[in-house]
């Protein structure tokens, strides 16, 4: 089958990250049994009770070879513009296929399966790896749990495979990203009429915390050891947001929260700034939790592995992207890059696509990769 007949059929799973991946986890598991993949399969109950699979497979003798990684859950889709086909109705329109999902990144798993299906056991030397996660767009859950648990993706980092990252570059040789740091800030308070004088505004307690938020974001902003002009935009562009979830001027907001991402670069310390705000907030009374964290992927551009990558994708430079991936999690193995098919501007919208001829470009780039590395 081709890129394009396995990138419809999982477009058509609804695998929105608050959702269980578990049926389009089965399918990828069928497709790679197929093939004559080995399966480990790892479930696992997210903190709202619902299933998550990560399918993990391998498929060659001996060890080292090749290792892509890719995920399974998608953003949500209620504002989808099309009238004529519904987010998990993949529909090919001129050179695009459209459905949720199709470019960030089941495009790119089935680029990987398409290549992976050519190559017939009897020619590998060393196996292939493909590893589908789950929660990837909600905090890496899918990942840590990989990290922590299986056994073939130990396997991989105590022989040094050779990982891609199989998130939309372009098919360009990624060989750095930020991390991601997000926190969560509560004040409380009472709600009463506010005429009354009765009620706690929470707001109050939370002003002079977003003032020490503010002065952080302004020094990351300016201060030369918070900046890193390998990537674009340099800073750690840290996003404030704030709600009372207050529905009238009348009532006393009886809470407020604050929720903050930041974007960490390499060899920067982030958790002087994580501290810096929870010192703030303890002073302030309000309740303070990280709620995901993921390293930078870092690999040398100028380390063998790189320059190798870069010459089995026929380009000539390596660059760096601003957004994470499941590799801030999985950074132990050694060798890691970001590589795949479609554009990231095509991510997350609300007519989300990729370019027929991404995947095919992309099924020929991985199925080179692993004729280099496994064959």
């Amino acid at each position: 089958m081709s890129a394009l007949d396995y990138a419809k059929e999982l477009v058509s799973f609804n695998s929105v990250s608050n959702l269980s991946n578990i049926d389009v986890s089965d399918a990828v598991e069928a497709i790679l049994k197929r093939n004559g993949f080995e399966i480990e399969r790892i479930e696992y109950d997210d903190k709202f009770g619902v299933r998550k699979a990560n399918i993990i497979a391998k498929k060659g003798p001996g060890t080292g070879g090749f290792a892509y990684f890719g995920h399974t859950d998608v953003v949500p889709a209620d504002t989808w513009v099309f009238e004529d086909h519904g987010a998990f109705e993949p529909t090919v329109k001129g050179d695009r296929l459209y459905g949720r999902g199709s470019c960030d990144m089941k495009g790119s798993i089935s680029c990987m399966l398409a290549a992976a299906e050519q190559v017939d056991a009897a020619e590998l030397k060393a196996p292939i790896y493909i590893t589908c996660t789950a929660d990837e767009e909600i905090g890496y859950g899918g990942a840590t749990y990989v990290a922590d648990d299986s056994r073939l993706f130990h396997e991989m980092v105590e022989h040094d495979s050779r990982g891609i990252i199989g998130e939309p570059t372009m098919l360009d040789i990624v060989h750095a990203h930020k991390g991601v740091v997000g926190f969560r800030a509560v004040s409380h308070g009472r709600a009463a009429h506010s005429s009354t004088g009765l009620g706690v505004n929470a707001n109050l307690a939370m002003i002079p915390f977003l003032a020490e938020l503010k002065a952080i974001h302004d020094e990351t902003e300016s201060d030369p050891k918070w900046r890193d002009e390998r990537f674009t935009p340099p800073t750690q562009t840290w996003n404030i947001g704030i709600n009372d979830h207050t529905r009238a001027v009348n009532i006393t907001p009886p809470e407020s929260v604050a929720t903050v991402y930041f974007r960490p670069m390499p060899d920067q310390d982030a958790d002087a700034l994580i501290d810096r705000a929870r010192r703030k907030a303890e002073e302030c009374g309000i309740d303070f939790e990280v709620v995901v964290r993921s390293t930078p992927l870092l690999s040398d551009p100028q380390s063998p592995f790189v320059k190798e990558c870069l010459e089995v994708a026929g380009k000539t430079e390596s660059r760096t992207v601003p957004y994470g991936t499941d590799g801030g999690k999985l950074s132990i193995l050694r060798n890691m890059i970001v590589c795949g098919p479609g554009d990231i501007s095509q991510a997350h919208t609300h007519d989300e696509w990729i370019a027929l001829d991404q995947l095919e470009k992309g099924t020929d780039l991985y199925l080179r990769m692993i004729r280099r590395w496994c064959c």
